[in-house]
């Protein structure tokens, strides 16, 4: 998985943060976490062109599990996620899901036609209660001419995306279905991980579903793996939480040897 913290920037306060941030991203990913993501979308613009982004923009509040938008429908700009978390993901005609990314605040998505044209090649959804900022195609084209920042902010986002998206494919083709598992658990345990006395708890929800979408599997086969995974003193399973008892386990399965 790739990712880096949650910016602390709101836009509406007007002006430049006084240090430099990365917007929040979450994929899976062969290497190590990266640096940092693209800097916030509207990170550097003057308050006079925040005004002129707000004033093309459009506010959207989703619920939890709303639709954003859907794959094979046509493009109509982009959505700035302004709280909460942005799930990407692709529909298989079987009915197959693969997550492609959890976007956070800062970033956008709804690329790579950001000006309107084609169609989505996957589906977004709110993972969380969450405000997105619409900026319609011909509205963002039209900000991109006048203001070179957000040109570049423009850029930056579709460069970040594409390597994510180049990383996860790599992981695809080269891990198996339990190293992937693995991986993915190691990593929210480095992200979200709370030291207990018996363990390291993920504090953060995420149903077997949910990992099972990140790592091209079925729901059943996450249950199945993480109750062999329990049966072998790896992890501890409690309602919606996961434990991790031993992590060297985790890093072995991730190397591709089994359990011990």
């Amino acid at each position: 998985m790739q990712s880096s913290p949650a910016p602390t920037w709101n836009p509406h306060a007007g002006g430049a943060p006084a240090a430099p941030m990365q917007a929040s991203a979450l994929i899976l990913s062969e290497s190590e976490p990266q640096p940092g993501g693209p800097r916030p979308l509207l990170q550097g613009l003057t308050e006079r062109e925040l005004a002129l982004v707000m004033e093309k923009g459009q506010r959207r509040v989703l619920y939890r599990g709303a639709t954003l938008f859907s794959q094979d429908t046509a493009h109509d700009g982009i959505w700035l996620v302004e709280t909460g978390r942005i799930r990407v993901f692709y529909t298989a005609p079987s009915g197959r899901e693969i997550t492609l990314a959890y976007w956070y605040p800062g970033n956008f998505v709804g690329g790579p036609e950001v000006f309107g044209n084609g169609v989505h090649s996957w589906s977004g959804m709110a993972a969380a209660n969450s405000t997105v900022l619409h900026l319609p195609g011909k509205a963002l084209q039209g900000l991109v001419a006048q203001i070179p920042t957000l040109a570049l902010g423009v850029i930056e986002g579709l460069s970040f995306k594409g390597k994510c998206y180049s990383a996860l494919a790599q992981m695809l083709g080269t891990r198996s279905i339990t190293e992937r598992l693995a991986h993915l658990l190691l990593h929210l345990t480095d992200l979200y991980g709370v030291e207990e006395e018996d363990g390291t708890v993920i504090a953060a929800t995420f149903t077997h579903a949910d990992l099972a979408h990140m790592v091209g599997a079925t729901r059943q086969w996450v249950t199945i793996s993480l109750k062999r995974l329990a049966a072998q003193g790896v992890v501890v399973t409690r309602r919606s939480q996961i434990v991790i008892l031993r992590p060297d386990s985790l890093a072995r399965m991730r190397g591709g040897e089994e359990a011990a």
